[in-house]
């Protein structure tokens, strides 16, 4: 369904420490950076970006939205959540854990990227 996803980010290098961290942790390789200055990161068949907007103002997060990186496992979640935290994240809504809404059961763990950004690590149980 989707190409790719990308993000703006107002400051890039911020951005790549933080994503290469995340991405680590569920067993992803660092970015490549392009000519242009953005950011990729090419896991499990997927695309994210990161890019400084090209219309040169600042970059915003959207409100309601979220993007969600699958992972293999709950430890994968936790160490996906501890390494954003730890390299310029912010914990946001429950702790990293199962919910539960008597049809789906999942396990999630929100982040606020450094820019904002609201991303999640998902497992379907």
């Amino acid at each position: 369904m989707f190409s790719h996803v990308m993000i703006g980010s107002n400051d890039i290098e911020r951005s790549k420490k933080f994503y290469d961290a995340v991405f680590a942790a569920i067993g992803g390789k660092p970015g490549i950076v392009d000519p242009k200055g953005r950011i990729m990161y090419l896991h499990n068949g997927g695309v994210f970006m990161v890019t400084k907007p090209i219309d040169g103002k600042d970059a915003h997060h959207a409100n309601g939205g979220t993007i969600g990186f699958a992972v293999n496992d709950q430890a994968e979640a936790n160490a996906w959540h501890d390494a954003g935290v730890a390299n310029g994240g912010t914990a946001i809504e429950d702790p990293p854990g199962v919910r539960d809404n008597g049809k789906v059961k999942l396990y999630l763990a929100y982040l606020r990227d450094p820019d904002g950004n609201k991303i999640c690590a998902m497992k379907r149980m």
